[in-house]
């Protein structure tokens, strides 16, 4: 239902050329009040509030925005959105806004001037679900307290976080060790059969008509019923590894390596989860990308948390694409399935411990994915359409980073 601000301006369109000189004051009175009431409204929100037209141009920021930044609204207006939020990729949030329909954009990155500070960004078209762009609302909050506050309480939050992990994992564990206990009871059964006596082996045969097919009877059982019990153990190794890497987090062991390597050996270790599914996988890698600094193993795993995420995301003849490239003084790797996209009301939740979408799952996959880009300094970004798929995003920087001192002012004469 239209709002009776918008009705009211409709009407007065619609008619406008009717109207005689005093309405048409009248009218753009109200106009420059509700201007100014919207103004102050935005002003007061503790949350950056900036508007970019179709070609990144700042048309509008409010007074949050501009701490944030360190530009006010005369130094801001007009100049490209990456001069004030230079680890912010436009080229990408306006593709997500060009594809139209819904699209939901978050990303977390830091700002270093005027003042170090860890931003949170959600992004929005501001023609909503068409396609084409008329520009991007951008909402920055500032999550740097809430982020130093996480890190004060991590230990006294890890002994409560192991209590509800080793129940979960007790949980995981009872069903498939049941299995694994049945199964391993009817290959005993059947192995005592096998260890009868030879003459009496004959004599069962010859009262069976002789039939040879017994002995190969049991053994078809027994391959099943080890296929069975490996399927569970494997299950179980799984549990086990997610369980350990969320409570017991290892430092990266930073080495010069190339992504594109990592890639590769990720998808091969994985290739025949998706051949089986019938998923396709189609790569888009840069050329020449230069060598990063990261622990190859952590972003191994990473990469399988998040393809895994996708495999199970998507039917039947889905496609995974797997894109690299370069940018802002480091290198990234994109993985876009053709799923059916996260809910919004998922979007906030998505990398909280214990929460999933999945039947068997732990919840703690994108967890460990993101605890583990946040240690190599790198950035994990989400982007989701709707019905169209979901794109996580992981950039990692080529250098190490290095902290900048203040310098002091020397008192000396």
């Amino acid at each position: 239902m239209p709002s009776t601000k918008s009705s009211f301006i409709e009407k007065v369109l619609g008619r406008i050329d009717a109207l005689n000189p005093e309405n048409l004051q009248s009218f753009v009175e109200r106009l420059v009040r509700d201007r100014s009431f919207l103004e102050t409204l935005f002003d007061t929100i503790e949350d950056g509030v900036l508007v970019a037209d179709p070609e990144g141009r700042v048309t509008y920021l409010n007074a949050s925005a501009g701490r944030l930044t360190g530009f006010d609204e005369a130094e801001a207006l007009d100049q490209p959105v990456e001069r004030l939020l230079p680890e912010l990729d436009w080229a990408s949030l306006q593709a997500a806004d060009d594809e139209g329909g819904q699209s939901v954009v978050r990303r977390e990155f830091e700002l270093e001037y005027p003042r170090k500070r860890f931003i949170r960004l959600y992004a929005a078209p501001i023609d909503g679900e068409a396609k084409g762009s008329t520009g991007m609302a951008l909402i920055l909050h500032d999550a740097t307290e809430a982020r130093e506050q996480t890190h004060e309480a991590i230990e006294s939050e890890r002994i409560q976080a192991l209590t509800l992990l080793a129940a979960s994992v007790a949980h995981e564990l009872g069903n498939p060790l049941n299995a694994l206990s049945i199964h391993l009871q009817l290959m005993e059964r059947e192995i005592r059969k096998l260890g009868q006596p030879a003459a009496s082996m004959d004599e069962r045969l010859a009262k069976r008509d002789g039939d040879p097919g017994e002995v190969g009877d049991i053994a078809a059982k027994l391959e099943k019923y080890i296929g069975v019990a490996k399927g569970e153990v494997n299950r179980l190794d799984y549990i086990v590894t997610q369980f350990l890497q969320a409570i017991r987090p290892s430092r990266p062991k930073f080495k010069k390596s190339s992504l594109t390597d990592t890639i590769d050996e990720t998808i091969e270790l994985l290739r025949p989860e998706f051949d089986n599914r019938g998923q396709t996988i189609k790569l888009e890698f840069a050329k020449a990308l230069p060598l990063a600094l990261f622990d190859a193993a952590q972003i191994k795993q990473s990469l399988i948390n998040l393809m895994k995420n996708s495999m199970h995301a998507m039917s039947t003849g889905g496609e995974l694409t797997v894109r690299t490239g370069e940018a802002g003084a480091g290198v990234w790797v994109s993985l876009t399935d053709t799923g059916g996209g996260i809910p919004q009301e998922q979007i906030k939740r998505i990398f909280e411990p214990y929460y999933t979408t999945k039947e068997k799952g732990s919840g703690l996959g994108l967890m460990i994915v993101q605890r583990i880009v946040r240690d190599h300094d790198g950035r994990l970004e989400l982007v989701s359409h709707g019905g169209k798929g979901t794109t996580f995003r992981i950039w990692l920087p080529i250098e190490e980073r290095r902290q900048r001192l203040i310098e002091t002012a020397s008192n000396e004469a």
